[in-house]
């Protein structure tokens, strides 16, 4: 069960092929996931990293990839720019695009040159794309897009979670895909360690990834509480910035970095207001200016924090 059903390792081909044009996997290429998150925290574990390697993972972050690093004594390093390696090569590299917190999407041009680099250095490149799906303005693409891998699933892996796509959190559905060398080795490793998804959980993955007509319907259920939300902290006198994918706002007030409010204050000038956000020192230095809204609360909380940042103008 730890390599997964036949059934569920094609649904994920397929759905990669029919949604975002990632061709030609094969299914010993892919490996179900008992949930994204302990997948993230745990590679360096599966791929035997440990004290004097270096992880990269980007300036703005989900905390999982550093928990990783720091569970297996690596370094990590929190960068946007490959030149902050210098001569040093880290042995895995982490991408998320859309990212979470910011909403930003790499542009496919970039996401090659990313590729392109690891490559020539021999660096495992991951690319964390749970929110591939949940993009509101342009297009977010997957590394292993034929425009960014050339075709090539060498050296790289994607994961994908089906808890934002499908709403399907408590399923804990997810799976990774990619090159095949280091899919074995982690087959090898998770066979060892009992990582095997239930064969319920297998057969939900499969139906859900079969079906796009629930995906449609969630997509413009996020889409209205967004342009709601939106619409209402700006007029409020907040200012938005990327968030052209995932399920956030990305938050501040003025222009970050000429002064903005400290993050800590938008929380509680919020707070007062009965609106819960997530600082944005939670996901790197980078964040302190900013605050994190989710647009996961029902239409009825999302209302109600229409009405309070209106009333409060």
């Amino acid at each position: 069960m730890t390599i997964g059903t036949p059934e569920v390792r094609q649904a994920v081909v397929d759905w990669l092929a029919g949604t975002h044009g990632v061709t030609g996997l094969g299914l010993d290429q892919v490996l179900p996931l008992i949930g994204s998150k302990e997948f993230i925290a745990s590679l360096p574990t599966y791929l035997g990293l440990g004290p004097g390697d270096l992880i990269g993972y980007p300036a703005l972050a989900y905390p999982t990839y550093e928990v990783g690093a720091a569970l297996v004594g690596a370094r990590a390093v929190a960068t946007d720019a490959l030149t902050t390696f210098g001569p040093e090569t880290p042995k895995l590299l982490w991408v998320n695009s859309p990212s979470n917190p910011s909403g930003r999407v790499l542009p496919k041009e970039h996401l090659k040159k990313v590729v392109d680099w690891c490559r020539e250095r021999g660096v495992l490149l991951v690319s964390d794309e749970c929110y591939l799906d949940c993009v509101w303005e342009g297009e977010a693409y997957s590394v292993l897009h034929p425009d960014v891998s050339g075709g090539s699933a060498e050296g790289i892996l994607v994961v994908h979670s089906l808890s934002k796509r499908s709403n399907l959190a408590g399923y804990r559905c997810a799976f990774v895909a990619g090159d095949r060398a280091v899919i074995a080795e982690l087959l090898a490793v998770r066979k060892n360690m009992g990582l095997m998804m239930p064969a319920p959980q297998q057969h939900a993955m499969a139906a859900v990834l079969g079906d796009e007509a629930h995906v449609r319907e969630q997509h413009e259920r996020y889409r209205a509480r967004r342009t709601a939300l939106r619409t209402a902290l700006e007029a409020a006198g907040y200012t938005v910035e990327h968030s052209e994918a995932s399920l956030y706002l990305w938050t501040t007030k003025g222009t970050a970095g000429e002064g903005g409010p400290d993050c800590w204050q938008l929380v509680a000038d919020l707070a007062e207001q009965g609106i819960l956000v997530a600082p944005g020192a939670f996901y790197g230095a980078a964040g302190s200016h900013h605050v994190r809204i989710a647009l996961t609360a029902t239409d009825e909380r999302i209302a109600a924090a229409v009405e309070r940042l209106s009333a409060d103008r």
